[in-house]
């Protein structure tokens, strides 16, 4: 006799602030904290590549780009997800490139050839952070 295999549903992730009213627009506080962070990197990174052009090092500028991109990286699986999604993988990727930056600019010092290792991974994590700005923003505009 066989047997009908049991449907495995997951209940939808509830969006909430602290004491479980919903946010006016939708957003979860994680989803704001998240896009903050985005957006915060992103910005920090374009200075920090604009000093890079003209040989600044710009640390205070530095320390938040890698920060808040770092930040981005995790809280983005912070999400609730059933399934490995490219996120995670572009987050992984990010992750293993902020590694590489942090260990250029700040085990060595820049020095020799960790200078160009540190620019190459810096500007790939910028390069990450603002590909995943733009392919939602336009996920979330409507055609």
């Amino acid at each position: 006799m066989l047997r009908r295999a049991a449907v495995v549903s997951f209940p939808a992730p509830k969006r909430f602030l602290p004491g479980g009213a919903d946010t006016p627009s939708g957003l979860t506080v994680l989803t704001r904290v998240h896009v903050i962070l985005s957006l915060l990197g992103s910005g920090a990174g374009l200075v920090v590549w604009a000093g890079l052009l003209r040989g600044k090092g710009m640390n205070a500028v530095t320390v938040v780009f890698l920060a808040t991109t770092v930040l981005t990286s995790v809280t983005g699986y912070l999400f609730p997800y059933h399934t490995l999604l490219p996120s995670h993988l572009l987050g992984l990727l990010s992750l293993i490139v902020l590694a590489l930056a942090l260990i250029a600019r700040y085990v060595p010092g820049l020095a020799g050839p960790w200078r160009k290792v540190y620019v190459v991974s810096a500007m790939l994590a910028l390069y990450f952070n603002v590909l995943v700005l733009v392919v939602q923003a336009f996920q979330k505009v409507p055609p």
